[in-house]
């Protein structure tokens, strides 16, 4: 089992991603009250190898080795804050040297982008995804929880001087919580925001998987449409980036087990994500995945009518 590499996963706004965790952990600067990985265990500023670069890469090349299909994009994220990682350079540059066709994506909550160096180091990427969920500063410590010193504010200019600093492609995200963050005023200041920012894309989400809290819940489709509309995000969300399906096989059990172990350590999924993600036949993955969740490795969450899977125990 790889304990940094998973996946890929299918992912609305980039396709079939392959997952690299930097953390190993919950490692972050926030402990969001909608984050499908979970409570932070540690929460910090502080940057180091939380996960060793040569370690991380060379799991990498084990995993090319292996014979798997290339994936669209390889994402750098996993249990945290990626950015918290101080091998992030070596990082990227080793990712570029073991799948040089492919894109490299970072996520990153934007509470490091104060830092000069963490920009510069971000400008080896293909792609930055900052999210930003309230410039309201009493919804943004609500939904966020973050460090007592981090604020609105202060994540939001250190994407303007990312923005200003990077080439390739920024996509901001706000993820919205029924009550907590989708206020009219967030939405007017974030409506400025971004005509300020132009960033290359705005997409406007909300819970699709359970979160660290049960009282975090999804807003409804008519909220979700309005504040796509008002900041300018030119797609409907339901995933038109997300690769044509591809053809289901059996997979060699051992391998498979691995696979979805290391992909629900990250976040809750269904069988029909991670079958069309790991290319496997559903029932192959439904077969396993109850072998899993018997034998203590993995727990079963309903949401919305639809069951997840995933490695912790969900409230």
């Amino acid at each position: 089992m790889y304990r940094f590499v998973f996946g890929p996963v299918l992912s609305g706004r980039l396709g079939r991603s392959l997952g690299l965790d930097l953390l190993g952990s919950k490692v972050c600067s926030m402990d969001c009250v909608y984050c499908e990985v979970g409570p932070t265990r540690v929460r910090t500023r502080e940057r180091k190898t939380w996960v060793p670069p040569r370690e991380l890469l060379d799991e990498l090349a084990a995993w090319k080795a292996e014979g798997f299909e290339a994936p669209d994009v390889v994402t750098l994220g996993g249990s945290g804050e990626p950015t918290l990682n101080s091998g992030l350079a070596e990082i990227l540059a080793g990712c570029r040297k073991i799948l040089p066709n492919v894109p490299v994506a970072v996520l990153t909550n934007s509470t490091l982008l104060d830092d000069a160096g963490v920009r510069r180091e971000l400008c080896a990427a293909d792609m930055v995804l900052p999210s930003l969920d309230s410039l309201v500063e009493s919804e943004f410590s609500a939904v966020n929880r973050p460090l007592r010193e981090i604020t609105a504010a202060g994540c939001g200019q250190g994407i303007r001087d990312l923005r200003r600093e990077f080439s390739g492609r920024l996509f901001l995200e706000v993820l919205l919580c029924r009550g907590w963050n989708d206020s009219a005023r967030n939405l007017a200041l974030l409506q400025d925001y971004c005509a300020d920012l132009r960033p290359d894309r705005v997409d406007v989400v909300t819970l699709s998987r359970p979160g660290t809290l049960p009282s975090a819940e999804a807003v409804d489709s008519q909220t979700l449409g309005l504040w796509r509309k008002a900041l300018g995000q030119d797609r409907d969300g339901s995933g038109q980036n997300a690769p044509l399906p591809r053809q289901a096989q059996a997979l060699d059990e051992a391998r498979l087990r691995g696979a979805l172990a290391a992909t629900l350590a990250r976040r809750p999924q269904t069988v029909l994500h991670l079958a069309a993600a790991l290319g496997a036949e559903a029932a192959q993955v439904q077969r396993v995945l109850a072998r899993m969740a018997r034998d203590g490795e993995i727990f079963e969450a309903e949401t919305d009518g639809q069951v997840f899977y995933s490695a912790t125990r969900r409230p």
